[in-house]
């Protein structure tokens, strides 16, 4: 199981989420129709937006902002994310050849 963070824990009602990332709430549902997060729900089924989310749509802003649709935002996205797992994956190979190979 893995370990979550304070910042990807959902928290945030929509109306909230909508107007710390500076757009509307039906952007937000929208958003998240297309794929680009998927917010924590509640047992009831209510909305809870993390730290991350919030981030992520910011970063759709901006996305659209510089002319992008809701495709291209999300394979950007998809990009970013990708490179940083493959930056995370360098850095544990670089560390383990630094202390050399494993003697168990």
């Amino acid at each position: 199981m893995t370990q979550r963070n304070e910042d990807d824990k959902g928290v945030y009602g929509i109306a909230v989420a909508a107007e710390m990332a500076g757009i509307g709430e039906q952007a937000l549902r929208l958003y998240e129709r297309r794929g680009l997060l998927t917010p924590d729900r509640t047992a009831g089924g209510t909305r809870r937006y993390s730290v991350d989310d919030v981030t992520i749509l910011r970063r759709v802003a901006q996305l659209l902002g510089e002319g992008l649709n809701l495709a291209g935002a999300r394979r950007v996205l998809e990009l970013e994310e990708d490179n940083r797992r493959l930056e995370a994956k360098i850095t544990r190979l670089m560390r383990r050849e630094v202390r050399g190979p494993d003697r168990s």
